[in-house]
C-alpha cells in the first residue's frame, strides 16, 4: 500500500500550468529525486505533499497516520530560540522535554541549586518513563555532524547556517515521509557525505530534488521527473535517466517534426481557394481543425542557457606565486606555511570544510588581505573576474538589465556588441522580467544573473566560489562545457564533487591545523590518494627481532618493500586489464546510447546497464590498485 498518492494533480500560477493533471505513488523505503529544470514547479510540489499548498484540481491521498518532515528551498523560520530548541522541536511530542532538560543540565554545570537539581532529577525520570534518552542522543548527533552549534541563538545565523539547522530538524523528527529540497547547499563534503549514509540507512520514504549529481547517483532508487506539468517515472540510477531521457526527447522532436510537416500540408492546401473547394470535404476540414488544436495546446521545452565568456588578453605565464605563507585571525592560525606556484592555463579546486579557510585563501591571492607571514608574488597582465558565493555583487533593488550592464544597453561578448535583453535571454530571463528588481529571483535565477554579469567582463584568471548551488543539472552541464573550453586560468571552490572531476585538474586540500596540501588531478583523484595514503600509514610495523647487521645490499631505513613477484606481475597486468576494461565499457555506452536498446526486454537491458556498473566499480578498484604498486615500485 503506498504512503503517498497523486490523483490528476493540477496547480497553475497565472496561465502557466505547473502540473497538469500528474499522477505519482510512493511506497515505503523508496528513495525518489525529483528533477527538472528551474522554475518548473519542484519546490511547489513538495508544499502540496506536506500541506502548506493546495492544489487547483485533483487530490493528494496521504496514508493517515503517516508523518511528513519538509525541508523547505527557503528557510521561513524566525525565531528566538537556540538551535537545539529549533532542531528538537522537529520531535513533537519530546521536543520540549528534551530541549528543558538540555538547558537544565547547561544551567547546573555553572551552579548548581536544590530546586535546579530536583527539575533535572523530574526530567530525567520523564525522560526514562516516555524512552526520550534515545530521541536526545539523536539531536546532539545530528547536531554534530552538521557542525551546529547547540547553544548559539538561531536569529544570528546567517541563511546556509539557517538552512543546515533546518536540515537538522527535519532528519531528527524520523518522519515516514521526509521531503528535501537542495539539502546539500551549503554544506561541505564531509557533511554531504555523511548525509548520504544518514539517508542510505534511513527506513522511511525519502522524497527529494537535488541537482548534486553525485549524491542523487548514491541515494535515488528511482528518478521522477517534473517536464512541462507532467511527472514521469524513470526506474534505475541517476545515469539510466539521463541516456532514456535523451532517447525520449528525440523520439519527441523526430514525432514533432511529422506533425509540423502534416499541418503545413494541410494549411497549404485549405488556402488553395476555388482549386481546394471542387475537392474539399468536411471531414479533411474538422481534421484539419483537430490539427491545429493539438499544437495550440503543445507545450514546448523552453530554450537552453547559453553561455558565452568573455575571454581576457593572455596572461604572464606565472599567474601566482606563493612562498610560505601564513594568516590568522584572533590569535588562530587558518593557513599555515602555504606555498604554491599557479601557471597559466592551471585549473585547481580548493576543497577543504566550511569555516577551514577557503575564502581567506582567495582573499589572499586576489591581493584582498595581506598575509601575516609570506610572500604573494602576482604575474603580469592579470584580468580577475570573482564569483562570490554570497552574491553581493548583486544589489536586490537594481533591476536584471541594470545588474548586467551598469546602465548600458549593449554587452560585448567575444567581440560581438548585443543588446543587453537579447543577451539576458540567452540566460532564460524572458523580456517582461528584465525591470523587474533582482530581489523578485529565485536562488538559481540569481545565480544565472551573476554568470551573466560576470562573462561580460573579460577575464584571464577566473575565480569561482560554490557557483553550482541552485543550479539546474542542465545549466551545470553547460557551465562545464564552458569551463573546459576557458584559455584562461581557473581558481574553483566547490562541494559539488561530480563538478570538481569534470573542471579541475589539480586541487588544494585544507587538511586540518591550518594545512594546505596540494594534489594533482580531480577530486576523486585526491580521494585514492588519499585512502591509499591512510592504508599505507595503518599497516602494522614489523615486529622487532634480534639485531643482524644489514647486508650492503638493503635499503636504507624508510623505503618501502620492493615489490614481490606476484605484485610485480599484477603490476605488469594491469593496464592491459584496464584497457580491456574501458573497450568494454565503451561498447556498452554505444549500445545503451543507441536509439534501439529501450526495445528490448527489460532483462537483457537490466543485464546490460548492471553490467556498466560493475565494470565502473571494477575501474576504480584497478586504478586505485595500480596506484598504489605504482608508488610502492618507485619508492622501492
Amino acid at each position: 500500500m503506498p504512503l503517498l498518492r497523486f490523483d490528476k494533480l493540477s496547480l497553475a500560477f497565472g496561465h502557466h500550468a505547473l502540473l497538469d493533471r500528474a499522477e505519482l505513488e510512493i511506497t515505503r523505503g523508496e528513495r525518489l529525486c525529483l528533477v527538472g529544470r528551474n522554475g518548473e514547479g519542484k519546490s511547489s510540489l513538495l508544499r502540496l505533499v506536506s500541506g502548506e499548498a493546495a492544489p487547483d484540481e485533483g487530490g493528494v491521498w496521504i496514508r493517515p497516520g503517516t508523518r511528513v518532515a519538509h525541508l523547505a528551498q527557503e528557510v521561513a523560520l524566525d525565531s528566538r530560540e537556540s538551535v537545539f530548541d529549533v532542531v528538537a522541536g522537529g520531535l513533537p511530542e519530546l521536543g520540549r522535554l528534551i530541549s528543558d532538560y538540555h538547558h537544565t543540565t547547561a544551567e547546573l554545570a555553572g551552579a548548581s541549586t536544590p530546586n535546579g537539581l530536583e527539575r533535572l532529577a523530574r526530567l530525567q525520570h520523564e525522560l526514562e518513563a516516555q524512552g526520550g534518552w534515545q530521541l536526545e542522543q539523536r539531536v546532539e548527533t545530528v547536531l554534530a555532524r552538521l557542525g551546529l552549534d547547540g547553544d548559539a541563538a538561531f536569529d544570528t545565523l546567517s541563511g546556509g547556517w539557517r538552512r543546515r539547522v533546518m536540515l537538522a530538524r527535519a532528519l531528527v523528527a524520523d518522519p515516514d515521509l521526509l521531503l528535501l529540497d537542495e539539502p546539500t547547499n551549503h554544506l561541505d563534503i564531509e557533511a554531504i557525505t555523511w548525509l548520504e549514509e544518514f539517508l542510505l540507512e534511513y527506513a522511511g520514504a525519502l522524497l527529494f530534488i537535488s541537482h548534486d549529481r553525485a549524491f542523487v547517483r548514491r541515494l535515488a532508487t528511482r528518478i521522477i521527473e517534473l517536464d512541462r506539468g507532467q511527472l514521469t517515472s524513470w526506474p534505475g540510477n541517476y545515469d539510466a535517466y539521463v541516456t532514456g531521457k535523451a532517447e525520449q526527447l528525440e523520439v519527441e522532436a523526430r514525432h514533432q517534426a511529422l506533425f509540423d510537416k502534416k499541418l503545413s500540408q494541410e494549411e497549404a492546401w485549405i488556402r488553395q481557394g476555388i482549386k481546394a473547394r471542387r475537392t474539399r470535404n468536411e471531414g479533411r476540414v474538422r481534421a484539419l481543425k483537430a490539427l491545429r488544436e493539438e499544437r495550440r495546446a503543445r507545450r514546448e521545452r523552453s530554450g537552453k542557457v547559453e553561455l558565452r565568456l568573455e575571454q581576457g588578453s593572455l596572461s604572464g605565464k606565472r599567474v601566482l606565486e606563493i612562498e610560505h605563507v601564513s594568516v590568522g585571525f584572533d590569535g588562530h592560525t587558518v593557513i599555515r606555511d602555504f606555498s604554491v606556484s599557479i601557471l597559466r592555463g592551471d585549473r585547481i579546486g580548493i576543497i577543504g570544510p566550511n569555516g577551514a579557510g577557503k575564502s581567506t585563501l582567495i582573499r589572499v591571492l586576489l591581493g584582498e588581505l595581506e598575509p601575516d607571514s609570506g610572500v604573494v608574488q602576482r604575474g603580469t597582465r592579470i584580468e580577475v573576474a570573482y564569483f562570490d558565493q554570497q552574491r553581493a555583487q548583486l544589489d536586490p533593488q537594481a533591476t536584471l538589465m541594470d545588474s548586467v550592464a551598469d546602465g548600458r544597453l549593449s554587452v560585448t561578448i567575444s567581440g560581438r556588441t548585443q543588446h543587453v535583453a537579447g543577451y539576458l535571454q540567452d540566460f532564460l530571463f524572458p523580456p517582461e522580467r528584465l525591470q523587474s528588481p533582482v530581489s523578485t529571483l529565485s536562488g538559481g535565477e540569481r545565480n544565472r544573473l551573476l554568470l551573466a554579469r560576470l562573462f561580460t567582463r573579460p577575464a584571464n584568471l577566473l575565480v569561482m566560489d560554490e557557483p553550482t548551488n541552485d543550479l539546474d543539472v542542465e545549466t551545470l552541464e553547460l557551465l562545464e562545457e564552458l569551463l573546459l573550453d576557458y584559455q584562461g586560468t581557473l581558481l574553483l571552490v566547490s562541494h559539488d564533487r561530480a563538478f570538481l572531476d569534470n573542471v579541475v585538474t589539480s586541487t588544494l586540500v585544507f587538511e586540518g591545523d591550518a594545512r594546505i596540501g596540494e594534489y594533482v588531478g580531480s577530486y576523486s583523484d585526491w580521494l585514492r590518494q588519499r585512502q591509499a595514503a591512510a592504508r599505507e600509514s595503518t599497516k602494522p610495523a614489523a615486529t622487532a627481532g634480534p639485531s643482524k647487521p644489514s647486508p650492503p645490499q638493503a635499503k636504507s631505513a624508510g623505503k618501502m618493500k620492493k615489490l614481490s613477484y606476484k605484485d610485480q606481475r599484477e603490476l605488469d597486468a594491469l593496464p592491459a586489464h584496464i584497457e580491456a576494461l574501458e573497450t568494454e565499457q565503451a561498447q556498452l555506452h554505444a549500445a545503451v546510447n543507441d536509439a534501439g536498446f529501450y526495445q528490448q526486454s527489460p532483462g537483457d537491458i537490466s543485464v546490460a546497464l548492471g553490467r556498466l556498473e560493475a565494470i565502473a566499480r571494477e575501474l576504480e578498484t584497478c586504478y586505485e590498485r595500480w596506484g598504489i604498486l605504482e608508488a610502492q615500485s618507485t619508492a622501492s
